[in-house]
């Protein structure tokens, strides 16, 4: 494997690092800080990824996209995560909404919800998580009853990252009861300006915006609502979460910010702690690591199928990198000399990647979860010919 990804990898880096160091200002951490310039700075910066054929990379030409490689989307993610995601919630759109809504989506969903997604000029949440099924998401109460040509859809989802701001919802809702409570549930695409939706914060740590309780009274549905077919929404929710999880490129940030703490700590590198550097390396191939995994479950996102169990291995890796990553570095940061403007960057950037980190096995399916996947994977694959039962 090429861990370069050759030539052409690194001009769109040095395109992509160019239009950041230009457009970003040197001190963003994020779009969703008390500051509310920040989330103007990654509206801005999604429209000027856009005009540069860049938000969308890889999605073909027909929907708006660059018909670029996932190897070159690949680039984008680590570009974007390594540099605190500019492209603000934008990133849901891009890494699975839309990629759902072109192998599931109707013609009209697709010239419905693609284009805007492509230019930068919207912004989904997820509509999964419940008080009561968090990491067991197919025990959802969240019900869509019948209602003459459409659906009648109430409940509660909690930990919805950007409601409060999104223009659209995929929401997954109990449409009927089957055998296995994986049977029955409906994808939906609902307008969060529905007057039955009610959005109601979580104070968190990571700052306004992130986490939000969102409740639905008879949100009214329609058959053209509906993404793919009634009643097996299990199986596009499999998929979303695939890429979903792979999707975000945590490792990038953790491998910058490692890499970067001998030439700002200078001189005073060398009279750490021999443990610390020793920590210090080792979580950096750690880095590395997880960066090979995730490629390997995007070789398999180019041939349009995604083991669940490999990108369970990815997600345990990473989301453990992080955590890792964290604790080394505000360690490293203790010693950072208190004068500088690289210096000041480099503990902010810190201490926001330790408050991210502290989430990161929980959020987006708990590691729990994913060690289950990654069982369930191991033990149901065929045995080779000759291997002992």
């Amino acid at each position: 494997m090429d861990f370069t990804m050759g030539g052409s990898a690194a001009e769109l880096r040095g395109e992509l690092r160019r239009l950041i160091a230009e457009e970003v200002p040197a001190d963003f951490l994020g779009a969703f800080t008390d500051n509310p310039s920040d989330l103007a700075v990654a509206q801005r910066f999604c429209r000027v990824l856009a005009e540069h054929g860049l938000l969308c990379a890889a999605w073909p030409e027909d929907f708006g996209g660059g018909g670029a490689s996932v190897w070159e989307q690949t680039v984008v993610r680590e570009e974007m995560w390594a540099h605190h995601e500019p492209r603000g919630a934008q990133y849901m759109g891009v890494n699975w909404v839309g990629p759902t809504l072109m192998r599931h989506g109707t013609a009209d969903q697709q010239r419905k919800h693609l284009p805007p997604i492509a230019r930068g000029e919207v912004i989904w949440c997820q509509g999964f998580s419940e008080p009561d099924s968090g990491s067991d998401l197919a025990s959802l109460r969240t019900a869509a009853r019948r209602d003459g040509d459409g659906w009648r859809i109430s409940g509660q989802k909690i930990w919805t990252s950007y409601a409060s701001m999104a223009q659209w919802c995929f929401l997954l809702a109990r449409t009927s009861t089957g055998a296995r409570k994986q049977q029955g549930l409906t994808v939906f695409l609902i307008p969060m300006s529905d007057p039955g939706i009610e959005v109601r914060p979580i104070k968190s740590m990571l700052g306004p915006h992130h986490l939000n309780e969102v409740f639905f009274d008879g949100v009214r549905a329609t058959e053209a609502d509906v993404l793919g077919t009634v009643d097996e929404g299990w199986s596009v929710v499999q998929e979303v979460l695939a890429f979903e999880r792979v999707g975000i490129a945590r490792y990038a940030r953790c491998d910058r910010l490692l890499s970067a703490a001998p030439d700002v700590l200078g001189e005073r590198w060398d009279t750490l702690p021999a443990e610390l550097r020793v920590r210090w390396a080792k979580t950096l191939v750690r880095a590395r690591r997880a960066r090979l995994l995730a490629y390997q479950v995007v070789s398999m996102q180019a041939t349009g199928r995604v083991a669940p169990g490999d990108a369970a291995a990815y997600r345990i890796a990473v989301t453990k990198l992080d955590q890792e990553s964290a604790s080394v570095l505000t360690e490293l940061a203790a010693f950072v000399p208190s004068e500088g403007e690289s210096q000041r960057r480099f503990r902010r950037a810190v201490d926001d990647h330790w408050r991210y980190a502290n989430a990161a096995t929980v959020a987006s399916g708990s590691i729990e979860m994913q060690k289950i996947l990654l069982a369930r994977s191991l033990l149901s694959a065929p045995r080779r010919a000759g291997e002992a039962a």
